[in-house]
């Protein structure tokens, strides 16, 4: 399934693709995708429901985040080792672990804040999973049995903050608006290879970044199971995989987002996201 959230912020309803590609309103069968709903036993349910026989939602409504209200935002660092050499950073020997505040998710096609006095604002198209099973010390081997399906996320990042101001990453990476994810939670069931995926960014109409899942250093079972060793995982919790290359930071001289900037990504099967930076 192709699961998304529809109008206006805290507003939206919860909804899904039917077979003809028409957004039906599926709020009768669930209140929203929460983590309350984000299992394997609601969507199993939704899977067997009568789609074309719901309400239909004009395709012109916004689209919200695919998720609302997760537990965690969990993100892993340089995890291809083409980005990694292009920030001059060494391939890391484990996943590199952070956080980004859940306060920062906006819906797919929502602006970006660009506050005063930030000056390296970067993009970074991502492979996120999300969970839907609680999840704790599992080998490799069962991560599927635990990941719900996956979705397109935008890792925004202020890089001065991330890297030159003291402290964690997850400050450069947290601000109102710099978690775009969506437009879909697609499931797992719809997706024949994760680990072959097509990835792409534009920033003002120029190609930024390309890349494929299959050029991953940890696939995605290997992060599901390194991570449930350190904390628990519960169903909705997101964790996003890391960007191919061509950010700007890693551009020669570097490039970052200013206000009126546009940006377009997409993952192949997973949808497309198309915001704007709006200077706050």
């Amino acid at each position: 399934m192709k699961l998304l959230r529809v109008g206006q912020k805290g507003q939206e309803k919860p909804a899904a693709l039917d077979n003809d590609g028409k957004i039906r309103d599926i709020s009768s069968h669930i209140s929203d995708l929460n983590p309350d709903h984000l299992n394997f036993e609601t969507i199993s349910k939704l899977q067997s429901a009568d789609l074309a026989s719901l309400p239909e939602i004009s395709s012109s409504e916004r689209i919200g985040s695919c998720i609302t209200k997760p537990g965690k935002f969990i993100a892993i660092g340089l995890n291809f080792s083409d980005h990694a050499a292009e920030t001059g950073a060494e391939v890391p020997s484990e996943p590199i672990t952070f956080m980004k505040a859940t306060s920062c998710i906006n819906g797919p096609n929502d602006d970006i804040e660009i506050v005063s006095g930030s000056k390296k604002l970067d993009w970074e198209v991502e492979l996120g999973i999300v969970i839907g099973k609680h999840t704790k010390h599992i080998p490799e081997a069962q991560s599927q049995d635990h990941i719900l399906g996956y979705c397109l996320v935008n890792d925004i990042s202020e890089r001065e903050w991330q890297i030159e101001k003291m402290g964690q990453w997850v400050k450069g990476k947290s601000h109102d608006t710099y978690g775009p994810i969506g437009p879909y939670l697609v499931t797992k069931d719809e997706i024949a290879d994760i680990n072959n995926l097509k990835m792409s960014l534009d920033v003002n109409g120029q190609r930024m970044q390309t890349g494929n899942t299959n050029t991953m250093i940890f696939n995605v079972n290997v992060i599901v199971s390194y991570l449930s060793k350190f904390m628990s995982l519960q169903p909705g919790d997101i964790i996003t995989t890391g960007t191919p290359p061509g950010v700007g930071m890693g551009m020669k001289p570097q490039q970052f987002l200013k206000a009126g900037d546009t940006m377009r990504l997409s993952i192949e099967n997973l949808g497309e996201q198309n915001s704007k930076v709006v200077a706050l």
